[in-house]
């Protein structure tokens, strides 16, 4: 029974066709469920992202198998999926799983949330009892990888997003996030994951301007932030160390007028400032201010592009610790099958073993000599023992199979003379 990993991902299919087979957090458990009797597979995990849609099975299933319940389930045809999925094998699925939770599949390289998610799929799988002893240690081997590849390479030290890297800009300029004020000017996804960054780094206060007041007490309330309107930024531009701004405005919110008058007030306390807006938010004379640092997203874009070849030379290296713990899991799994073997050889033994120690009770109940009886218990047990593997390298000298003698000679470590 092999493991296989099958799935969809960014790299394969488009955003809508990804949005097509993704699954709902609230029906994994029963979808895990109905896969393993529909394809009648030992055991099964799902993991579904915005980025890939992925199963992990234990068992003899076939691509056709899986693509024909991955279409039945999501009502899709067939050639919807048949020219965008993958589906890899044994060492190439622990390689696969390995690679996804370590982020060096992922549409951001070296990207920490997938392996929370891949955790999350593992965990949802144990509940359902779909997931046992062969996942079960697939997982573990994939998390292991992903632990020292985080551990070992630099891969999520250097930010590869804007807001991040804004966020970044800003520690290395404001050593104690914990005193400074953020004003963010915007409420869209990226202010929104800047607010959550500035968060992580205990941020001492936050403040939300937006063209609309509802959108920015939203905001505000995920992060204890206050909420004001565009047209009140000008009253409290002095008290923030740290704006950082991305809207869709046309026309510049900030002009060096406002900044200036803002910097009066701070009795010239320097200012950070990042415009990630396209076109600018914040006026490009701004930067002429003394006190003012000035990042535009082209300056970012800087940064992220050192960044991302930072990271790819972390990832090549990631790459190598994944293939030393594949060639680790292979060994075990090699070790493994010889497990039936070894124990159906003791069983065999130890038959004839009970046998021999038998005889040898009853010869000695019955009054025979003890030394006569342990001589003639060790006869036996020789000649038992012998007898099959002797017959068979007898055979196989007589029919050329020289490999079965070499073999005979490494498994008895035996000195041929």
């Amino acid at each position: 029974m092999g493991i296989l990993a099958f799935g969809i991902s960014h790299k394969s299919a488009s955003v809508d066709l990804r949005g097509q087979i993704a699954f709902a957090p609230e029906i994994v458990v029963q979808a895990l469920q109905a896969a393993l009797v529909s394809m009648k597979a030992e055991e099964i995990a799902l993991l579904s992202t915005c980025n890939r849609t992925e199963i992990y099975l234990q068992g003899e299933v076939s691509d056709q198998q899986l693509l024909n319940w991955l279409a039945s389930s999501k009502g899709l045809e067939l050639r919807q999926l048949e020219s965008c999925y993958y589906c890899h094998r044994d060492e190439d699925a622990i390689r696969h799983m390995m690679r996804v939770a370590s982020g060096l599949d992922s549409l951001v390289l070296g990207e920490p949330q997938i392996f929370g998610q891949i955790k999350s799929a593992y965990a949802v799988g144990r509940e359902a009892g779909t997931v046992s002893t062969y996942l079960n240690q697939a997982f573990q081997q994939a998390f292991s990888a992903a632990k020292r590849v985080r551990s070992e390479t630099a891969i999520g030290q250097n930010p590869v997003s804007v807001a991040y890297a804004s966020v970044s800009l800003a520690e290395q300029i404001f050593t104690d996030l914990n005193s400074a004020h953020a004003l963010l000017i915007g409420a869209g996804e990226t202010i929104e994951l800047v607010a959550r960054h500035l968060k992580e780094k205990n941020i001492g206060q936050i403040t939300v301007a937006n063209r609309t007041l509802n959108r920015a007490q939203e905001l505000a309330a995920d992060f204890s932030a206050e909420a004001i309107l565009l047209s009140d930024i000008p009253d409290v531009l002095h008290r923030a160390d740290i704006v950082i701004s991305s809207t869709a405005s046309q026309l510049p919110i900030l002009g060096k007028g406002a900044v200036e008058a803002a910097l009066k007030r701070r009795k010239h306390k320097p200012m950070f400032m990042v415009d990630i807006a396209v076109p600018r938010d914040i006026e490009s004379q701004v930067e002429e201010l003394a006190d003012v640092y000035l990042y535009s997203v082209d300056d970012l874009e800087e940064v992220i592009q050192d960044n991302m070849r930072a990271r790819q030379v972390a990832a090549d290296l990631g790459q190598t610790i994944i293939d030393q713990d594949v060639q680790s899991w292979a060994k075990q799994q090699r070790a493994l099958a010889a497990v039936d073997t070894i124990k159906a050889f003791r069983d065999s033994v130890e038959i004839i073993r009970d046998g021999e120690v038998e005889k040898a009770r009853s010869a000695l109940e019955r009054g025979q000599d003890a030394v006569e009886v342990i001589n003639t218990l060790a006869r036996n047990l020789t000649n038992k023992l012998l007898h099959k593997p002797t017959t068979k390298l007898k055979q196989a000298s007589e029919e050329g199979r020289d490999d079965t003698i070499h073999v005979a000679h490494e498994l008895f470590d035996l000195n041929k003379k």
